[in-house]
């Protein structure tokens, strides 16, 4: 019997960023198309891939551990396990080398063309593999090789059941932020035509979907061609049936007054940005090689608030970067208290290999400082969530419900707000996907109650 024929139950894990969860959707409509099926228990497949981040060290951590979870679990059953995405194009000479981390074969993000060709070489056997003209010490199959080009523009994702779709609109990152792999892991930017994205939308719209995300690692620094980030906006917020647009994520220096003005006055495109910060401190941001001051960062928060004063800002800070003092870190409180963010991701550093601030600066910040300060913004951000969620009390805000709960008799819908805030309301026999204009009630840091306006 034909092992390609009979081997072809696959089971597909996500980790990590909005980016990977796109991937996936797209490994799986490349996969599917080539007369795979998709399992929803790994003890079901005979092949279990895993889209892995390698932004955090605590993201290589899980995927070494779900690794031999996975074999632990399988209890002896045969299947193939590969590992695709960042971590794969990032530490391929780790993984290939590592005699103790039991997995069959690698793939980078800009390799998912070719993984119906490289599983079915590995379920062939020794032999079977493309030469991938690497000189790896283990002998496995691995596509990993960065393009200047791939954007799987004529791939259309395969998507599960939901309210809103993720658009890559470019890939790649061309900033080569000091703490940061991406650059290395998914290669320089490049972006998709216009076209292209405006028929994903207009294809999404006709499956039902209300919301795009428009994605890009540095997703305001678009460009093809004469056509801008603003300019794409624009043209998506054109397609009937799409009723909202957000996007994540933007980097600062190339935050324009253009695209705050869009924000403020298309209806469509949601009032909500997520504003990475990473420091407060201007000697610390400039050798995180962020490209932007303090003051200047502030100076756009302002312009952001004149021009649209609902606006909901988040954030993500890295706390204990090398030399980080504590009078620089005060300057990183300073900010929050200024911009008081609607909330925020926080997080230690840690050095990735092979970026600069690896090479460059010992990590110094002792793990007890690290802790310290990480409880310090926390404690601040809950007030200012807490704070900027109360506000709301009183108003009246549409959202979308994305989900629906009962939980002991009593059911529940949940949905976001256009500053992407989690609205909660008695259910109503609702649906997912309806649009409901409520009236907040209540407020804690991470949610609001509200309830429904009878129209």
């Amino acid at each position: 019997m034909n092992k390609e024929v009979t081997l072809n139950k696959i089971f597909l894990r996500t980790f990590g960023c909005q980016m990977n969860e796109y991937d996936s959707e797209l490994v799986r409509s490349i996969l599917e198309a080539a007369r795979y099926v998709f399992v929803d228990q790994e003890t079901e497949a005979d092949i279990i891939l895993l889209n892995t981040c390698a932004v955090r060290e605590n993201a290589n951590r899980k995927v070494h551990g779900a690794v031999h979870a996975i074999r632990h679990k399988l209890n002896g059953k045969p299947a193939f396990i590969g590992v695709l995405g960042c971590i794969a194009s990032h530490l391929k000479e780790e993984l290939l080398r590592d005699r103790n981390f039991p997995i069959d074969f690698i793939a980078g993000p800009d390799s998912y063309r070719q993984l119906p060709e490289l599983i079915k070489s590995v379920v062939a056997g020794p032999g079977a593999c493309p030469d991938t003209g690497d000189d790896d010490k283990k002998g496995q199959p691995h596509l990993v090789d960065l393009s200047d080009f791939e954007t799987y523009e004529d791939i259309y994702p395969s998507r599960q059941e939901g309210v809103n779709a993720w658009i890559a609109v470019m890939r790649g990152c061309n900033n080569f932020c000091s703490f940061c792999v991406v650059p290395y892991a998914r290669g320089r930017e490049r972006s998709r035509a216009p076209g292209g994205v405006v028929a994903e939308a207009r294809h999404l719209s006709a499956d039902g979907y209300k919301q795009v995300t428009l994605l890009g690692q540095n997703v305001n620094s678009y460009h093809f061609g004469q056509t801008d980030f603003c300019d794409l906006l624009g043209m998506v917020s054109e397609v009937d049936g799409i009723e909202r647009i957000r996007f994540t994520s933007p980097h600062p220096k190339d935050t324009s007054n253009t695209l705050i003005e869009v924000m403020a006055i298309n209806p469509k495109v949601c009032k909500h940005i997520h504003f990475p910060l990473q420091s407060g401190n201007s000697r610390i941001l400039q050798i995180m090689n962020r490209s932007y001051t303090k003051e200047r960062y502030l100076e756009i928060v302002d312009h952001m608030r004149a021009q649209c004063p609902d606006i909901a800002i988040t954030t993500d800070i890295i706390i204990g970067f090398p030399t980080e003092t504590d009078e620089e870190f005060e300057d990183t409180v300073e900010v929050m208290k200024k911009v008081e963010f609607d909330s925020a991701f926080i997080f230690k550093y840690s050095p990735r290999k092979g970026t600069l601030a690896e090479k460059k600066y010992l990590d110094d910040v002792p793990e007890e400082k690290k802790t310290e300060r990480i409880v310090t913004l926390n404690k601040i951000q809950m007030d200012h969530s807490l704070k900027r969620n109360e506000a709301m009390i009183g108003q009246t805000v549409p959202i979308l419900i994305e989900r629906i709960k009962k939980e002991e008799g009593v059911s529940t819908a949940a949905g976001r707000s256009d500053g992407n805030k989690l609205v909660v309301v008695p259910d109503q026999n609702y649906q997912i996907g309806d649009f409901l204009t409520v009236t907040v009630m209540s407020a804690s840091p991470h949610l609001l109650r509200a309830e429904a306006i009878d129209e």
